[in-house]
């Protein structure tokens, strides 16, 4: 048989020492001679091959680029190197900041900035050591540059060389980090080590991935998330070409076959009785007066400590402002739809696909087959789009079910319908503001209440009624305001919710800076000048600000029909602010430009910095514009992108970007980006309408029925 295009580059491309990016570490790369740092994360081979292994999953935000670039900075090498390859679940590679072997929270970069810095610089005091030890000289008289060791008397020798030697030596505790005044690499514009292989076909995701004699499988869940199979009926499917075998596992009805159009087609010949279970009661307008009703009945959770004293202040108020945000249900939706494979075989079970947190995956199946955690092999691939929906593993145990059910590997995929309708939704978010302006209209008092339901406690346990800092995230603006309290209240509404990028920045960031537009106007100020007084001793806040003010020509005339529309949040350590341009035609918002200013701290890669404001933005926009999850009778309704839309290339608007040089330590961007431009473009909507869009998204129903 010819082999396939995508095989033959796959092929091509690791035959030719591109990136690595097989889903299995190639077993030369730990071959005796390699060096291990004490994390594991840099191999170096005799061939002379550096490899990081990267723990940190691929989904299009950069790190199969920036975290090399944190290795090769200190093995005083360039960048093209360092090959990568995934790393396996392991504890060893577990996130510092989230606890477990997961990327998400904007943290990648936060969490590797000195791990992989130390790293890669024991790994070079292990090499000039070992070098030191061969030719018997001081080693203070030896340098590692460019992939090799030199000393005097013109000695020199490749790290490769020195590999095994060095492997053996002690790790040094303490080593001398390369001051970022005389960085080569970190900071500077990079070309992504991954785009080769995405262009060229031979990059492996989820969906990819093929194994001898492996299965497909399609699966039948209920309508309602949660609902139980009572019995089935599975002669026709049976029947149907290429269909090997029918399963029921724990979330329903599973079609094995040959391929997945044939077990996708043989699937709807199933014949399923459900038990809808409680689910079935839900209803999004229930679900909105559930959650909008706790902040009145509720548990009051504080969110920080309340500064002086908000009763009394605002009682000496001259005005009070009060309004209601509401943020909707959303769906994660990325292109590549939920997919994992799966071969149990002898009482161990490798999984492969995209994921974003293998060590809840390697836990999840383990349970579902009944092995031990370390039976479980992780394999992880590049994941098209994970915006926190691959931090669930759900789909992966259903995958190691199923291969254990039928004896053999199997590829599970979800369509659109069932990546659409059995999500982990984004909770929908109530806030309530309440602010006392003085004689001047400048804020004296705010009293900011949140409510939603928690994501942590449904993911991780996380006792009822328990602060839960997720939530709060961005709730507590940059503002110097005398008297604050800010209160989160958690309700279960009964929904299955999980993260969502930016996770509750989006629910917070829009209530606060649409708030704080309502303030200036009820001030009768200008909303930048009016934030702007508000940040006197906030020197990162207000130069954001300032930079995207003057960067979007703040106050300058605007063609015909045009306003714009300003907004201000810390997130994840980085500070930004965005200003919207947009217009209204035919009651629909068109967004024509977005201007940023971000200070994220000490960057890696300035072009990936953009890169992800840019994407984040467009994500946003569809959230605010265009998206939200509604459901009857347990049944979610929007089933594909016909009817959750996402932002088409004519949509998009032009995005100008200032980036903030800094020597603070790095903030997170991956996300910050995305909760902003909603506030931004709503107070545009305000400065082009007169009208207040309190109620998310803003569709042209909305801006018909929104008061000013």
């Amino acid at each position: 048989m010819t082999p396939s295009r995508r095989d033959f580059l796959k092929t091509s491309a690791l035959a030719s020492g591109g990136l690595l990016m097989g889903v299995a570490l190639p077993g030369k790369l730990l071959a005796a001679g390699t060096v291990h740092t004490p994390n594991a994360w840099v191999h170096i081979a005799d061939d002379n091959t550096i490899t990081l292994l990267c723990a940190r999953s691929e989904m299009g935000q950069g790190v199969y680029t920036a975290l090399p670039m944190l290795i090769a900075e200190e093995l005083h090498v360039s960048l093209k190197q360092v090959k990568v390859a995934n790393a396996p679940a392991a504890a060893v590679y577990n996130n510092a900041l989230l606890g477990a072997q997961i990327t998400g929270g904007s943290t990648s970069v936060r969490d590797g900035w000195e791990k992989l810095r130390t790293a890669g610089a024991q790994v070079r005091e292990m090499l000039i050591s070992a070098a030191a030890d061969q030719w018997k000289v001081d080693r203070s008289t030896l340098v590692a540059e460019d992939g090799m060791v030199t000393g005097p008397g013109g000695k020199k020798s490749t790290y490769g060389a020195l590999a095994a030697a060095a492997s053996k030596l002690p790790v040094p505790e303490k080593v001398a980090l390369r001051d970022p005044k005389d960085f080569k690499l970190v900071g500077k514009r990079t070309a992504r080590l991954d785009t080769p292989v995405k262009v060229n076909g031979s990059a492996v995701y989820g969906i990819d991935v093929k194994l001898p004699g492996m299965l497909y499988a399609s699966l039948e869940q209920c309508p309602v998330i949660g609902g139980k199979v009572v019995s089935f009926d599975a002669a026709a499917a049976k029947a149907m070409p290429g269909v090997v075998d029918v399963v029921q596992i724990n979330d329903g009805v599973a079609v094995v076959a040959k391929s997945y159009w044939q077990a996708q087609k043989a699937r709807k010949a199933l014949v399923v009785k459900w038990d809808e279970g409680a689910g079935a009661a839900l209803d999004h307008t229930t679900v909105l007066a559930g959650t909008r009703g706790a902040l009145t009945t509720g548990k009051v959770i504080p969110i920080g400590t309340a500064v002086g004293k908000v009763d009394t202040a605002m009682k000496g108020a001259v005005k009070i402002v009060k309004a209601e945000y509401i943020s909707p249900m959303q769906a994660h939706a990325p292109l590549e739809p939920m997919n994992f494979t799966a071969d149990f075989k002898d009482g161990k079970c490798t999984v492969i696909g995209s994921t974003q947190f293998q060590t809840g995956a390697a836990g999840v199946v383990a349970a579902a087959v009944g092995i031990k955690p370390e039976d479980v092999s992780v394999q992880t691939t590049f994941l098209g789009g994970g915006f926190g929906r691959r931090l669930e593993v759900d789909f992966i145990a259903q995958a190691a079910q199923i291969s254990k059910a039928v004896g053999k590997p199997v590829k599970l995929v979800w369509s659109r319908e069932d990546d659409m309708t059995h999500d982990f939704y984004r909770p929908m978010g109530v806030n309530q503001l309440e602010a006392g302006l003085d004689a001047q209209g400048m804020p004296v008092a705010l009293h900011f209440k949140v409510a939603s339901q928690s994501v942590t406690q449904r993911a991780f346990g996380l006792p009822k009624d328990t602060f839960d800092a997720f939530m709060a995230e961005a709730a507590v603006a940059g503002y110097e305001i005398p008297n604050t309290q800010h209160d989160l209240i958690i309700h279960d509404t009964g929904m299955r919710v999980g993260y969502w990028r930016a996770v509750s920045h989006n629910m917070n960031a829009f209530a606060n800076e649409s708030f704080m537009d309502e303030l200036a106007a009820a001030a009768g100020k200008d909303p930048y000048q009016y934030r702007m007084a508000l940040l006197k001793n906030r020197p990162r806040f207000a130069n954001v600000l300032k930079l995207a003010a003057d960067k979007a020509g703040w106050g300058t005339p605007l063609p015909a029909g045009r306003a714009r529309g300003i907004a201000l949040m810390e997130g994840y350590d980085s500070f930004m602010a965005q200003v919207a341009e947009v217009s209204i035609k035919d009651g629909e918002v068109k967004v024509h430009k977005v201007t940023v200013a971000a200070d994220v701290g000490h960057m890696i890669n300035p072009d990936t910095v953009e890169a992800q404001i840019q994407s984040s933005i467009v994500f946003g926009m569809g959230a605010g514009l265009m998206q939200e999850i509604t459901m009857e009778k347990g049944r979610v309704l929007q089933t594909n992108y016909n009817n959750f839309p996402v932002v088409r290339m004519h949509e998009a608007p032009v995005i100008d970007i200032v980036l903030v040089q800094s020597t603070e330590k790095p903030g997170g961007i991956g996300e910050p980006a995305t909760a902003l431009v909603v506030p931004a473009i709503a107070n545009a909507v305000f400065a082009a309408t007169g009208k207040r869009v309190r109620k998310l998204p803003m569709s042209a129903q909305a801006l018909a029925t929104a008061s000013a």
